[in-house]
């Protein structure tokens, strides 16, 4: 291994000279690069909207004839493809610009030299979280996700291959070089094949942690990589011990997925199902520093009470799965009643009654009572809601109430005060009033607000109420309810659903590939799944579910993880390991009375408070949180809300639910007393949680009687 950093001896080392002059170049080139594409966006936007301007003056619309007609289509269609064919433009140009501006921060972090056939002389490719060439398409940065960057990412020196549109392409690897990069300066270069080696990674290792997670694209490790490359399967069910970059190659793997499906894969069908907002906040600046933008990121509560009632709670969330088979049972002999369907009304008016609702069920009775005679139900009412509006319309009084209306509501409806010359534009402009007012009532057609859902999922169950999840469930499976445009989702931390919550997930976004990221070591919660849950839930669901293992520790110091991975289940312990330095050994303070341990935890604090870097004090329920203030007095730091996020360093007081998924330089667990920490497996489970927040620094006290979990 060659390890070049900045001393003098870097102007004698031809190697080191020749890496910065190249650096120097591709700098150069990029930054010109970024200035022509930036003035070619300024122009074609310019021009875009010159010849707009022109084309809406020339362009008039002629229906007197057939013929006309044709012409003035004709001539639309044409606007169009030259709009289209502007829009097309501006967005290669921006997507361009978006990479160059990140390599302008890190223009590339490694270099493979490979050779393609034994005669032939070895390339070069420089590596960067981007891709792009230049004017002549010669490439000056090779995208890590490219098929070729598998080779840097496999660690194997000589020959080796890689995937390529289906096709293996066998190739020798000659050098494998890494580059500690800030623009155009060259700090060091390091010449390593093996992983437990990697400068790189030891180096981002080091680096104090903040309010947001880093991207790892330059120090992806083998087995992560095998993760994020992975081949697209229905189900990738991931168990990752505590600090092996579990969350990182998710967020690696959708920038992975978004470059293989450039052309057809949106954000927008991508949904990431996060812990709390609190780890959403932390992760939300990885992608775009990747230059991707971000899915869709919800938590289980916001994706739930999108589709629940108004005002209802999330509730029980434990159901077990045979009351999700009971439901699909009674349903194949289902019939609605006459009780199941609701009034649409707003603003006090009855729109369309329950009993047309109920008539129309019968109309459509040799349907099954489900999703395919709810759609046609659903069709039929929004079509009689649009005959009722323009009813409406008709009406004196309607017709009144949109004249009453503010001047600037009527210019802000109809683009001009209210001022109808004729009966059919004193229709027009009222049924636009109308359909304003009474959008929401469409929105109950389509939200199926129609039906009583409880009413129906009670009958079904034969019960007297229903969980949310139930609730869910009954809506999906009577309806149809689901989200066919999502393809795919990520679920972190997916140990802590319990089995009822998953599959309403995999239910509602049934067409989806899913990737399941977790630490059976990690499951906290009273209702959390086991992996073999999991994996029955999808392979229900998807039919067939793949498994990876990530079992190295990037986090801890070695210490820090000896310590947890002796509270992991004793088949993981074997495979648990650290790569980093060692750095401070864990200090445990046992207290023998009240007062010995307040001092002892304010003087950790205080201690704390002195340092660089983010410490975290964490407790395992909130209510343990009001002893910790009251021990501390004024020194308190307040309590991480759920909508909070993270500081960028100093101390944070927060509950183990939020600490999930996040990571600390010190970490103080302020009482691991066996009052709080008694020997059963879910508090075993806690007590690996808590301890694998913290990379450098642990202090752990107990006021009183130590945790038998930690006696050893």
């Amino acid at each position: 291994m060659t390890n070049n950093t900045s001393t003098p001896s870097q102007t004698t080392d031809p190697v080191f000279v020749a890496e910065q002059q190249h650096l120097s170049d591709i700098y150069a080139k990029l930054t010109e690069l970024s200035q022509i594409t930036a003035r070619k966006l300024e122009t074609s936007a310019r021009l875009a909207a010159q010849d707009k301007e022109a084309m809406a003056q020339e362009l008039t619309a002629n229906f007197d004839t057939a013929d006309d007609i044709l012409e003035t289509l004709a001539d639309f269609e044409a606007v169009n493809r030259i709009i289209a064919g502007y829009n097309l433009s501006q967005t290669v140009e921006a997507e361009k610009l978006a990479a160059l501006e990140v390599l302008l921060r890190q223009p590339y972090f490694a270099k493979i030299d490979v050779q393609f056939k034994p005669d032939a002389p070895a390339k070069s490719l420089y590596l960067g979280t981007a891709g792009v060439s230049d004017e002549n398409y010669k490439r000056l940065v090779v995208d890590w996700r490219s098929p070729v960057a598998e080779v840097y990412y496999n660690q194997e020196m000589g020959p080796t291959s890689y995937v390529a549109e289906g096709r293996t392409i066998d190739v020798d690897l000659l050098l494998r070089r890494q580059f500690d990069i800030t623009k155009d300066i060259l700090h060091a270069y390091f010449d390593t094949n093996v992983a437990i080696e990697d400068s790189l990674l030891l180096a981002s290792l080091s680096h104090q942690r903040s309010a947001h997670m880093r991207d790892i694209t330059a120090t992806i490790q083998r087995e992560q990589n095998s993760v994020i490359r992975h081949a697209d399967v229905a189900a990738l069910l991931v168990s990752g011990i505590a600090g092996s970059g579990k969350t990182s190659v998710l967020l690696q793997r959708i920038a992975y997925l978004f470059y293989q499906e450039r052309q057809t894969l949106d954000p927008s069908q991508v949904f990431l199902i996060t812990p709390n907002e609190v780890f959403a906040h932390y992760i939300d600046s990885v992608l775009p520093d990747l230059g991707e933008r971000n899915p869709e990121m919800v938590t289980w509560d916001v994706f739930a009470q999108s589709l629940l009632p108004k005002g209802r709670g999330i509730g029980d969330i434990s159901t077990p799965l045979e009351r999700f088979a009971e439901i699909d049972s009674a349903l194949s002999s289902f019939e609605f009643d006459v009780h199941d369907f609701r009034d649409i009304t707003l603003h006090g008016v009855r729109l369309i009654s329950a009993d047309s609702i109920r008539k129309l069920s019968e109309k459509y009775h040799r349907a099954p009572a489900g999703p395919h005679r709810v759609t046609l139900i659903r069709e039929e009412l929004v079509h009689r809601l649009e005959g009722r509006l323009k009813t409406m319309a008709t009406s004196e009084s309607a017709q009144l109430e949109a004249a009453s209306l503010e001047v600037n509501e009527q210019l802000a409806l109809f683009n001009e005060t209210y001022d109808p010359q004729t009966e059919d534009e004193a229709r027009a402009l009222t049924l636009t009033y109308l359909n304003h007012k009474f959008a929401e009532a469409f929105t109950q057609v389509e939200n199926d607000e129609w039906l009583r859902i409880d009413r129906i999922g009670m009958r079904l169950l034969r019960t007297d109420g229903l969980t949310s999840v139930e609730w869910l469930y009954v809506k999906m499976a009577v309806t149809g309810l689901c989200n066919a445009e999502a393809r795919y989702v990520m679920v972190d931390e997916v140990q802590d659903y319990s089995v009822a919550q998953l599959t309403v997930l995999a239910k509602y976004f049934r067409r989806a590939h899913f990737l399941l990221l977790g630490d059976p070591n990690q499951a906290i919660s009273e209702i959390s799944s086991s992996y073999d849950e999991i994996a029955d839930v999808f392979k229900r669901a998807c039919g067939e579910v793949s498994r990876a293992d990530l079992m190295t520790s990037y986090r801890s110091t070695p210490a820090i993880t000896e310590l947890f991975a002796q509270l992991a289940r004793h088949d993981d312990q074997l495979k648990i390991s650290s790569i980093q330095r060692q750095e401070q050994i864990p200090e445990i303070i046992s207290c023998p009375d009240e007062e010995s341990w307040k001092e002892a935890l304010c003087d950790a604090v205080e201690a704390a408070q002195q340092k660089d870097g983010l410490c975290a004090i964490i407790v395992p329920f909130k209510h343990a949180a009001k002893r910790i203030q009251a021990a501390l007095g004024t020194n308190a730091p307040e309590l991480l809300s759920e909508r909070g996020s993270l500081p960028e360093s100093g101390v944070v007081l927060l509950t183990l639910k939020l600490a999930k998924g996040l990571e600390f330089d010190r970490v103080i667990i302020p009482d691991a007393s066996e009052r709080l920490y008694p020997n059963d497996d879910i508090t075993r489970r806690r007590l690996y949680t808590t301890i694998s927040r913290a990379t450098r620094e642990l202090t752990i006290l107990s006021a009183g009687k130590l945790t038998p979990l930690l006696d050893d």
